[in-house]
């Protein structure tokens, strides 16, 4: 059958065809090939409606996070790699990816670990899955971490606690709302976890200042990324109403009200718009608005990387590639202008509610 398999059976599967290999080279790309079938299953369940958006993105994170699993314990061999911790961040710590996404992540060891097996395990590891090969590569992003892309790519409990006790900033904050377990120690997962909590539920909420950089943060992002040539509108993922505002109006939420709402204290979108609206904090038919346009950008998303094999965030400009995504949502031949235009509805409704919530919160 088409149905998603658990993250515990895709993992052990993967982790059997890796040791039948010597060679960390191809047991990597038996792990590869095990991961390319899976996509496949899934890409053929998505095709046929037989699958929900949201079970979607939960099984494709649960073979990202199989396929890490299964290549960290390679890429460790021959080394005394200490307890490690693989945090899912983005949308993968959301359950929620996409076909295109990349894995972003954080890498934490115990305290007292030998740093440079750590270092020497992540480092293959990353560059077994990134390299191209008959199978589609897997990127694991780390430019979440402290100090971004000068920052250690892997760091003990006690210098993530020395960092955020001392840098953080509103921003990585926010990024934390994502930060869920991953793979590897699950002892010391939670325990960075524990380390996060306060700043991404602050107890007293967010200051006016804070809001403030929110604000002015999402402001300069609009400017920056607005598309030079073509309409902004049909980036779905930028563009007014597209994930990006529907996911800030979420986290500005978790960020002023998670302290007191544990339902807000999630990392996936949607739920966090079903406990905004259990406590009050957005109008059913706004939550509404969000939903759908979240869902319907993620959809078109998924399309355009089933039609072209990579990733987009826009609607095509093509005729004949338009027709082929609104077909894939299950639109008939045809009525490719009813998605067009179900996107342009969704869009300005989502807006309308960013302009509402985000910018004008109190």
């Amino acid at each position: 059958g088409l149905h998603p398999r658990s993250r515990a059976e895709i993992t052990t599967e993967m982790q059997t065809a890796a040791h039948r290999h010597e060679r960390a080279e191809d047991a990597i790309a038996a792990i590869r090939a095990s991961r390319r079938n899976e996509l496949l299953r899934l890409a053929m369940a998505d095709l046929l409606n037989v699958i929900e958006l949201p079970d979607l993105g939960s099984a494709l994170s649960a073979v990202t996070a199989a396929t890490i699993d299964a290549a960290l314990e390679v890429a460790s061999r021959g080394l005394d790699v200490p307890p490690l911790a693989v945090i899912a961040m983005g949308r993968w710590g959301g359950d929620e990816l996409s076909y295109a996404s990349d894995a972003d992540a954080m890498f934490v060891s115990a305290d007292g670990g030998a740093a440079e097996a750590a270092i020497t395990a992540i480092s293959r590891l990353r560059a077994m899955l990134a390299k191209p090969g008959p199978d589609p590569a897997l990127e694991i992003d780390i430019d979440l971490r402290p100090e971004g892309k000068q920052g250690p790519i892997v760091r003990s409990l006690a210098s993530y606690r020395a960092y955020y006790e001392r840098w953080s900033s509103t921003w990585e904050s926010q990024a934390l709302l994502r930060a869920a377990v991953g793979v590897g120690d699950p002892a010391v997962a939670a325990e960075l976890l524990a380390v996060v909590d306060p700043l991404r539920y602050p107890a007293e909420g967010l200051s006016a200042a804070q809001l403030h950089e929110i604000r002015k943060l999402k402001g300069r992002m609009e400017a920056e990324r607005a598309p030079r040539s073509g309409d902004a509108s049909r980036n779905v993922k930028l563009g007014p109403g597209g994930l990006s505002d529907v996911e800030w109006i979420v986290q500005i939420l978790q960020l002023q009200y998670g302290a007191r709402v544990p339902g807000l204290r999630t990392t996936n979108t949607l739920a966090a718009v079903e406990a905004a609206v259990a406590a009050e904090l957005l109008s059913a038919e706004d939550a509404e608005s969000l939903r759908q346009a979240w869902k319907l950008a993620s959809r078109i998303r998924n399309a355009v990387m089933l039609l072209h094999g990579r990733a987009g965030d826009n609607l095509p400009n093509d005729v004949r590639d338009l027709a082929a995504v609104s077909q894939i949502l299950g639109y008939a031949k045809g009525e490719t202008s009813l998605m067009v235009e179900e996107h342009r509805r969704r869009t300005r409704l989502a807006r309308a509610v960013m302009d509402r919530t985000f910018w004008g919160v109190e």
